[in-house]
């Protein structure tokens, strides 16, 4: 076509049905971008720094509209003074390239300059820490404590992230009766703000026991939005328990400085947010088993209890019985001595008229009176045939 530049005319492909491979069309690009741009100066902030055992560092460099990937290799970094930091503002000397294996446009970086500005990028991270710190925020002291047994859980991110799946592979896992709730929302780009603002918003609504907001892991560009001042304060208003799982164990953010508390993955999360389903099976077997073995133990107290209550009955039964015994017989032995067969025994008798009167005196006497004369052993019928004063 007119007026185009083909950059790879003039260099056929090398398999026979004309088509290039990746690898020759990477290796190509490299060729062209380090034949055509020669090494230059660039200023930004440091981004996503990572330092490898080989010594090697790699990182990216940004600005407000664009990032470039970085590497500086350990033979170049070691003549450099510089203490190489994220969120610091840097010039740094290097030649453009593509790395071929993946494909990448990347800066090999020789020389690295700081400068005393922060990077613009911190310098809003720092701000939006010191104004939530102000407001009480960050107090640990604000914290919730979670549920033990949760019934409905919100979960805050990303429904194609590996983060929901790995929260659910642990949920089904451990507490498997727990109703999961997803408030889908982006967790990376320019929308990610405003969505995850209006998930937050949508938590205690749907009535969760808690919460949990999270992503995997990522360059510190793809987790920018959970440093944001506005979702770190969405947060905070929350008034379920939230727990915040943003990136890997290394990763922290201003989300998970206000949240309840910090997961270092989301799996972690999951596990903090539920109990575990076997080790409630066997604390309650365990408690299953104290409580069967207290009621045997009280069973057998009260048994031997009851014994010597029996005992101590019986004992006070006998004693009472004969306290009783004892006493009828004296008041036997009083009564007897007041009986009057008792009195016939030792030789009196008793004198009465044919209507059974008692006849105690003379006077009561008639002649001829018919009499009836009790003694000791009878009755003997009699008449009175003189009467004597």
């Amino acid at each position: 076509m007119g007026g185009e530049l083909d950059l790879f005319a003039s260099t056929a492909p090398a398999s026979s049905d004309g088509a290039w491979t990746v690898a020759q069309l990477n290796r190509h690009a490299r060729q062209l971008v380090e034949a055509g741009l020669r090494a230059v100066w660039i200023k930004g902030e440091v981004s996503g720094l990572k330092i490898y055992r080989s010594g090697h560092w790699y990182f990216s460099l940004r600005d407000a509209e664009a990032q470039v990937r970085c590497v500086m290799w350990r033979t170049d970094n070691l003549r450099t003074s510089a203490k190489l930091e994220d969120g610091q503002q840097v010039f740094l000397e290097g030649r453009p390239t593509v790395w071929e294996e993946r494909g990448e446009f990347r800066i090999t970086v020789k020389r690295i300059i700081p400068t005393d500005a922060d990077g613009m990028w911190e310098q809003r991270l720092r701000a939006a820490k010191a104004a939530l710190e102000r407001d009480g925020l960050l107090d640990p002291a604000r914290r919730q404590p979670l549920p033990e047994f949760p019934s409905r859980i919100a979960v805050i991110t990303s429904p194609d992230g590996a983060a929901l799946r790995d929260i659910l592979t642990v949920l089904e896992r451990r507490w498997p009766v727990v109703e999961v709730l997803l408030l889908s929302t982006r967790v990376q780009g320019d929308a990610a703000e405003r969505e995850l603002c209006r998930a937050l918003r949508r938590v205690d609504a749907v009535g969760a026991d808690v919460a949990i907001i999270g992503r995997g892991g990522g360059s510190r560009e793809d987790l920018w939005a959970f440093n944001s001042e506005r979702v770190a304060r969405a947060v905070a208003a929350v008034r379920v328990p939230i727990v915040s799982a943003v990136g890997h164990e290394q990763d922290v953010t201003l989300t998970d400085l206000v949240a309840d508390l910090r997961a270092p993955t989301p799996s972690a999360a999951a596990e903090a947010v539920v109990p575990d389903r076997r080790e409630v099976s066997r604390a309650v077997d365990a408690l299953a088993r104290r409580l069967g073995q207290s009621l045997t133990n009280r069973t057998q107290i009260g048994a031997e209890r009851l014994e010597r209550t029996a005992d101590r009955l019986h004992g006070a039964m006998q004693g009472q019985i004969e306290r009783c015994a004892g006493r009828l017989t004296t008041l036997t032995a009083k009564l007897d001595a007041l009986s009057p067969l008792k009195v016939l025994q030792r030789g009196y008798a008793v004198v009465r008229d044919e209507s059974g009167r008692v006849l105690k005196s003379v006077g009561s006497f008639q002649p001829d009176m018919d009499l009836r004369v009790t003694v000791t052993d009878g009755d003997v019928d009699a008449r009175v045939v003189g009467i004597r004063q």
